[in-house]
């Protein structure tokens, strides 16, 4: 339980760290968009698109404004939540599944019994579509 806890705790704050760094790396900064990045190819083909400019409340247009002022508190909430899932998980997922218990040996003569309760009723034959006189 504490592997899982510290997990969430690296994911939430590993998340929080890692995504303006990332944006930073594709060239969303706080300076502008960087030449020659992979955000001025989405800007240029975003304004292509658009007849020469950027849409307000498009995704480029979204992305440099976390680049130039960053998250907001509640993204911030959101992505540390978000990654303390996934760190919690990974580690939950990564744990061996308690085995079965065993099963109780059956004595010699004792023979399988049959389940009915999982057989379906039989069903009435169809009927054609034709109605005879």
């Amino acid at each position: 339980m504490m592997k899982r806890a510290a997990a969430a705790a690296v994911g939430g704050a590993v998340t929080v760290c890692a995504v303006p760094a990332l944006l930073g790396a594709l060239g969303f900064t706080g300076a502008g968009i960087a030449a020659s990045s992979l955000a001025a190819k989405m800007m240029s083909a975003a304004a292509v698109a658009n007849g020469g400019g950027v849409a307000a409340g498009s995704l480029v247009a979204t992305l440099q404004s976390v680049g130039a002022a960053g998250l907001s508190t509640s993204s911030n909430i959101l992505l540390g939540s978000v990654g303390s899932a996934f760190g919690a998980w990974l580690v939950g997922a990564r744990e061996a599944p308690p085995s079965p218990p065993p099963a109780e040996p059956k004595a010699e003569g004792d023979q399988p019994e049959e389940d009915v309760s999982q057989a379906e009723p039989p069903k009435p034959p169809l009927k054609s579509g034709k109605h005879e006189k």
